[in-house]
């Protein structure tokens, strides 16, 4: 029987709630928040994001500063495009103990700004005689590199041609007047490799469209050197759904990866807080008399001190922590429902049952855990719902201020890096606009779910 009648309350509670559109559409984006969160690891380009969001090295063949991909819908000069390229031919000669690795690499290159970087990887263990050139679709060739380098275990080689190949590059242009008195300093290596040869292409550059053909040859002198894998990799000047930041992270897995770190603050925070909130508005209820005067003034005290500056304060004399902060939030935000608790518990404490209950034998332990609280559940859940957009933004707003907890990655922490890096100032729009965007819409969604349940659960709004 009782499950039945939870079974009709529920769906009384329902079809009311159907009916508030502002909650409809907050559960909407409620569900979207949390197919992220249990979809995360597909959606994450990047698989290492949670843990080495900091770790510069783990997104070096990212390009810097790069916009969203999609905006090249929106641009009559399409930009390169971040990609792998794919090895067409590969081959493994021997000469005696020497051996060579040659690998091919197609890169059909259709775009009218070259790629800011094209990255060669190789990992094993051996010391190669690195050679790379590429030859363009109007059948010039260039050598970009013959060096000896080291591929030490748990460590890969890495090469970008951008950097290493700016003196083969401007050998390239020896032969244009263009060249003269021109410092290699305000040169870029992939703008003259995917350029027509013209004597503007220093200043003016063409791109040269069509199949570019990247050859690499590994020399093995020992045969104790081993290749196990090589990839290569075109640093586009647009990338991925989000693009990057100033020291080549995605965006879009920054994003992605913060919304576990803002439900957990705001859900955690608001249900701590709600839960201490509504047994104390209960207590002072219940007991009255000098005890619920004792309890007012205390709660009194807690509501009349600033929060954001004590959190400010308690962050920079002790190491940012996400629990510490949590702790700090739910020390202030569970006064926020203790006044409409305690109105409701004076009324329910002179019902019948209760003074039942009372002359029974009860203790006041059980009345107020066993008859008093779990009437207010239903009021103490839309309190959380309203609570978790303020605990989410505040994180934010410390995490802004460089207070936030260094180890995990949260919007409001994106948002401080592009504040130092000078996003808005650079036109970096897609570093500063999606965290934000994540941050309204996430405190959007529990503020339109915790109205809904108000209008529909407190006795002053209730609809039903």
């Amino acid at each position: 029987m009782r499950i039945g009648e939870m079974k009709s309350s529920f769906d009384e509670f329902w079809g009311e709630f159907r009916k508030v559109k502002s909650g409809m559409i907050g559960l909407v984006f409620l569900g979207l928040f949390l197919m992220i969160l249990f979809f995360e690891p597909l959606l994450l380009p990047f698989e290492q994001a949670n843990s080495r969001w900091k770790d510069i090295t783990y997104w070096e063949d990212n390009p810097a500063s790069a916009a969203p991909q999609w905006t090249n819908f929106f641009s009559s000069k399409k930009s390169a495009v971040s990609m792998p390229l794919e090895v067409e031919k590969k081959e493994v000669k021997n000469a005696g103990t020497i051996r060579i690795i040659e690998e091919t690499f197609i890169y059909d290159y259709q775009f009218d700004a070259a790629p800011s970087d094209i990255v060669f990887r190789a990992s094993g263990k051996a010391n190669p005689t690195v050679m790379i050139s590429i030859e363009r679709p109007d059948g010039r060739r260039i050598d970009l590199l013959r060096k000896p380098l080291e591929v030490t275990e748990g460590k890969d080689l890495r090469i970008a041609i951008d950097k290493t190949s700016l003196n083969e590059a401007y050998n390239f242009l020896k032969g244009l007047d263009a060249v003269t008195g021109l410092s290699k300093q305000t040169l870029k290596t992939t703008d003259i490799l995917f350029s027509k040869v013209e004597d503007s292409m220093v200043f003016t550059p063409q791109a040269l469209k069509g199949e570019y053909k990247i050859m690499v040859s590994l020399i093995l002198q020992k045969e104790t050197d081993v290749i196990e894998s090589t990839e290569m990799k075109v640093a586009g000047r647009v990338h991925g759904i989000l693009g990057t930041d100033n020291s080549k992270r995605d965006i879009w897995s920054g994003v992605i990866a913060g919304v576990k770190w803002a439900m957990l603050i705001g859900l955690l925070t608001a249900l701590i807080s709600v839960s201490i909130g509504v047994v104390y508005g209960v207590i002072s209820a219940y007991l009255g008399g000098w005890k619920d005067s004792l309890m007012q003034r205390i709660f009194e005290i807690f509501i009349s001190v600033p929060m954001l500056p004590v959190l400010i304060v308690m962050s920079a004399v002790f190491k940012p922590n996400i629990w510490m902060i949590i702790l700090i939030m739910c020390v202030f935000y569970w006064v926020g429902p203790v006044k409409t608790v305690r109105s409701m518990g004076l009324q329910i404490k002179e019902e019948t049952y209760i003074e039942a209950s009372r002359a029974l034998g009860a203790s006041n332990t059980r009345i107020i855990f066993k008859h008093m609280v779990p009437l207010l559940i239903p009021y103490a859940f839309a309190s959380m719902a309203l609570n978790v957009p303020g605990a989410i933004v505040v994180e934010a707003t410390l995490s802004l201020l460089g207070l936030g907890d260094p180890n995990i990655v949260t919007w409001g922490q994106i948002l401080q890096d592009a504040h130092n890096g000078g996003a808005m100032l650079s036109g970096m729009w897609w570093w500063v606009v999606p965290p934000g965007m994540a941050i309204a819409f996430m405190g959007m969604t529990f503020a339109f779910v915790g109205f809904a349940m108000d209008k529909i659960l407190n006795p002053k709004l209730k609809t039903r």
